[in-house]
């Protein structure tokens, strides 16, 4: 029985692939902000045939709450097969986390950032292990202004959740080579446009918008989930690595996230954000 961590687990494709990974009797570890959310989605997982359902909570806009969470899997686990980092969300106005840390960037980039660096070693002994993150086919065109990170200049909901997504691929593909021949495989990935909450917080006007296009264009939460699901659990992606994946298909992801000098300098930068105040 695998035990499998999946974060922003109580909707969405988080939900979905967590009962999809249930059906195959493994263990599943869900982490969500709401209690009462959480105790829902752990009787839903269970009754889709989970071996084993914990719950932790983790506000993802706080590096202390992402500490915290880290000591508390690192006491209750010897092995941890999967590792999917799914939490996300998306701003339309400019907001900072308690940190001082632009939101979207904050949430989506360092708050999975943080949470793998404090696991990778549990992942290392746990090899074979995968390290998931789900990005989104918005990275193409984003780039990193690295004088400008939080977006004080010029605030846009779409830049910025489009550049999280881009350091999302940025990060696995310079995780992936930080960790090669340690059995542990790292991966990016694009859900497909989902017919998910996340959109619920575009301004007013593009909401009508949006309703067509989950009605006509986007596909369910279970078929995004499987995107998840798929590499979390598929023997068919046993030993891959470093690769971004579109409808379970490697893809080549945009030119600046195959670049290596630009994801390395990420990884520097986003050490010193997270680390802990004097």
């Amino acid at each position: 029985m695998k035990t499998i961590l999946i974060t922003g687990a109580t909707s969405g494709i988080g939900l979905a692939a967590a009962q999809q990974c249930a059906a195959g009797g493994d263990r599943l570890v869900l982490v969500g902000r709401n209690p009462r959310k959480l105790a829902d989605a752990a009787t839903t997982v269970r009754a889709a045939g989970a071996g084993g359902v914990d719950t932790l909570e983790c506000d993802f806009a706080s590096q202390g709450s992402i500490r915290q969470l880290a000591k508390s899997v690192l006491a209750q686990y010897d092995r941890l097969d999967v590792l999917a980092n799914n939490a996300g969300g998306y701003h339309k106005n400019r907001v900072e986390t308690e940190d001082g840390i632009e939101a979207t960037f904050g949430v989506n980039h360092l708050g999975g950032f943080l949470l793998t660096e404090l696991l990778i070693d549990l992942m290392v002994r746990s090899a074979p292990s995968r390290i998931l993150f789900t990005s989104s086919v918005l990275h193409f065109g984003a780039g990193l202004d690295f004088d400008d990170l939080g977006l004080e200049r010029g605030y846009s909901g779409e830049q910025a959740y489009s550049r999280s997504k881009l350091a999302n691929v940025l990060y696995a593909r310079a995780l992936a080579r930080r960790v090669e021949g340690t059995g542990v495989t790292v991966n990016a990935f694009h859900p497909g446009a989902v017919a998910s909450g996340i959109w619920d917080s575009l301004p007013w006007f593009g909401q009508p918008l949006v309703a067509v296009a989950k009605r006509l264009f986007m596909i369910s939460v279970e078929e995004g989930g499987r995107a998840l699901s798929y590499l979390a659990t598929d023997p068919e992606v046993d030993g891959v690595t470093g690769a971004y994946f579109q409808k379970n298909r490697i893809k080549t992801p945009s030119r600046r996230a195959q670049d290596d000098a630009l994801g390395q300098r990420l990884c520097e930068v986003s050490a010193t954000l997270v680390e802990p105040a004097e």
